[in-house]
């Protein structure tokens, strides 16, 4: 039997470029060389569109929306010269993870024009400009303006259709991650008005021909499964969508340790393991094949 090679889709975030993760990008990208992974897609948050968006770790170190833009170039300009310091021992493609809040969209066309990117990460963090994912407080908080969890999911659905309509980017980053502190996920995502909802960002996913994101970060936090939750799976795999795993890593600690579990479950469900490349259809390819 051929045993699947470990990759990552969406991955990479370091201490030198996020607030939350840990160690250097170099430390992040030889570990993966380490583990034996030929290729791995790098993908840090992007900047947000202004002031209003920042999370409390970048205002209590003292950053603003135009350090954040310039720390992202920053990141960028810092993976290139790694991707080409290691070229022989690991394909880096080098990408950024998107936030979908108002004037998103217009800063990720910019940031695309500007660095061209190898590719894109469409990811959603906000519903109508509230963050959900960073505590249960946020996520109740996003909850109530919506009138309720099924609110939430619907929202967010239609948030993240919106996304993927506007921005085509190559990955579509954890479709499900609006199930974060829900522990009745399971029976919520099967309701008929949100189950629909859900079909139809995977049916404008597939005609698009993008990757989803079949994303560990849960295991790290002790959930029984990665995002996407198995119903959407066995969707994504009926309508011939390319799913491959991506760790999220926050550092080295982060970096494979459930990759083995992603591979057996995607195994199971029949899903191919011969993983499609996140090359940016909107970018040309670079002279050293990256």
């Amino acid at each position: 039997m051929i045993v699947p090679t470990p990759v990552s889709v969406h991955g990479g975030h370091s201490g030198q470029f996020c607030g939350h993760a840990s160690d250097t990008l170099e430390a992040i990208v030889r570990t993966y060389i380490r583990k034996g992974y030929p290729w791995v897609g790098i993908t840090e948050h992007m900047p947000p569109a202004s002031d209003r968006f920042l999370y409390p770790e970048e205002r209590a170190a003292g950053l603003d929306a135009r350090a954040l833009k310039e720390r992202f170039a920053d990141y960028i300009g810092t993976c290139r010269l790694l991707q080409k310091r290691y070229a022989d021992a690991i394909r880096i493609f080098v990408g950024f993870e998107t936030e979908t809040t108002s004037g998103s969209i217009a800063l990720v066309r910019e940031l695309i024009a500007t660095h061209s990117p190898d590719y894109v990460v469409g990811s959603v963090h906000h519903v109508d400009d509230i963050p959900f994912d960073s505590s249960q407080t946020d996520y109740d908080i996003a909850a109530t303006q919506c009138g309720g969890l099924d609110g939430l999911y619907a929202r967010y659905f239609d948030q993240q259709y919106e996304m993927i309509q506007a921005l085509q980017p190559e990955v579509v980053g954890h479709l499900d991650i609006i199930r974060i502190f829900d522990p009745d996920y399971r029976s919520r995502v099967v309701k008929p008005a949100i189950w629909e909802k859900i079909m139809r960002n995977l049916e404008l996913i597939k005609k698009l021909d993008l990757i989803l994101d079949f994303n560990l970060r849960p295991l790290t936090k002790g959930a029984d499964e990665p995002y996407l939750s198995t119903p959407i799976l066995k969707a994504a795999k009926r309508l011939g969508i390319a799913v491959v795993p991506g760790d999220d890593s926050h550092g080295v600690k982060t970096i494979d340790v459930h990759m083995q579990t992603a591979i057996r479950i995607l195994r199971l469900a029949g899903v191919s393991t011969n993983w499609r490349k996140p090359v940016g259809k909107r970018f040309p390819q670079r002279p050293n094949g990256t």
